[in-house]
């Protein structure tokens, strides 16, 4: 299935009176992963909540399948397919990993394949080992798996990730990096927010810079990223 699944247009969003984002456009095609790269406090995270509804836009469009859903309330636009991944995992500390899981689960109801738990111990083995441990004693990897599993269990076609490779070890990283090229060959959409550039580009289809202003400076293919435009770190070693 090819063509547009989230078109975003011209999007100024404000925090008080402090504009964020100015202006952004870009799209997200089915199937496929659109990396936004770009310094801490450029507007990544804003993105994502201006996406899925926690901080909605001041002007600007968001389309999804050719519906503006910028005005909706969060929990609808989940219910239309988009799950977001926060900065930071935020996961149920005091719920073990199968409670974690099951207390997202939302059958599909757009006609996107659906996630349960098999699927999602399939995706990362390492949860169905730890499936009756509290999510507090998971290490950081697990809870980013988790975190990650979750919002599957809601049936995205529309997969939001801010920073997921924030502070991991480098084999974890390489874990998630198979995880999300896994959902990307599944049909599920990727809006990733990253600063490591060796990860955003090895999973872009199409890379996009953003400057301190909340513009976006780049808009095209991964191969011709001006590494010099964003601050961004390198994969750990």
């Amino acid at each position: 299935m090819t063509g547009s699944l989230l078109r975003i247009e011209n999007l100024r969003t404000y925090y008080g009176d402090a504009l964020i984002l100015d202006g952004v456009s870009l799209s997200v095609e089915r199937g496929t992963c659109v990396a936004v790269l770009g310094r801490n406090g450029v507007g990544k995270t804003t993105l994502a909540r201006s996406v899925i509804g926690f901080t909605p836009p001041r002007t600007g469009q968001v389309v999804l399948d050719g519906e503006p859903i910028q005005n909706l309330p969060a929990r609808e636009i989940v219910k239309r397919g988009v799950a977001i991944v926060p900065q930071g995992r935020r996961v149920f500390a005091s719920l073990n990993v199968e409670e974690n899981l099951r207390i997202a689960a939302r059958g599909s109801s757009s006609g996107e394949a659906s996630w349960d738990l098999n699927r999602v111990y399939e995706l990362f083995p390492r949860l169905k080992e730890r499936r009756h441990q509290r999510a507090i004693t998971l290490s950081g990897g697990e809870q980013q798996m988790l975190a990650i599993g979750r919002a599957l269990m809601t049936c995205p076609k529309l997969l939001l990730l801010d920073e997921p490779t924030e502070g991991l070890a480098p084999i974890v990283i390489e874990i998630v990096i198979k995880a999300l090229e896994e959902l990307r060959r599944a049909g599920v959409a990727l809006l990733l927010m990253e600063q490591r550039v060796e990860v955003a580009l090895k999973l872009a289809d199409v890379a996009i810079a953003m400057s301190s202003h909340g513009e976006i400076t780049f808009n095209g293919k991964p191969e011709e990223f001006p590494h010099h435009a964003v601050g961004v770190m390198p994969l750990p070693t």
